[in-house]
């Protein structure tokens, strides 16, 4: 959860340092722009997190995969306004932070199956931690360098 609390506050920092102008910005032409990426994030993370909520609750169903490649064209994230990305990401952290505060231990040991896998709410949290710091460290090197 620190970590999670943490990024929200040092990402949304970051993610103001860049300029409309930036956000467009591939490292090669057929790479996603900054702003696809943050698009990516967000859309990943709120799948994450409907993931743990349904795990958390005990459901058992097996959830399928997707294939982030496929929410880019429709998401049109090069379309929209920095800031209003920048906002978007940082309420769906807002709320993965509510999802999980409240959880008791078992809930966080809780597991199901997502993409033929299983996968325990707890691991859910950190996959969600992981996959942003992945990202940002790709922005900082590959994007802005």
């Amino acid at each position: 959860m620190t970590t999670l609390e943490e990024q929200a506050k040092d990402t949304a920092k970051f993610l103001n340092s860049i300029t409309e102008e930036q956000s467009l910005k591939r490292y090669a032409p057929d790479k996603w722009s900054i702003k696809e990426v943050i698009g990516h994030l967000t859309d990943s993370e709120r799948i994450f997190a409907y993931r743990a909520l349904r795990f958390a609750r005990g459901d058992e169903t097996s959830l399928p995969g997707f294939e982030s490649d496929d929410y880019i064209e429709p998401g049109r994230f090069d379309k929209r306004n920095w800031a209003g990305l920048i906002k978007e990401f940082e309420a769906v952290r807002l709320a993965t932070l509510e999802l999980y505060e409240p959880l008791d231990e078992e809930a966080w040991k809780r597991q199901g199956v997502a993409n033929n896998d299983a996968v325990s709410v707890r691991a859910l949290a950190y996959i969600i931690a992981g996959h942003e710091l992945h990202h940002l460290k790709l922005i900082k090197e590959l994007y802005l360098g």
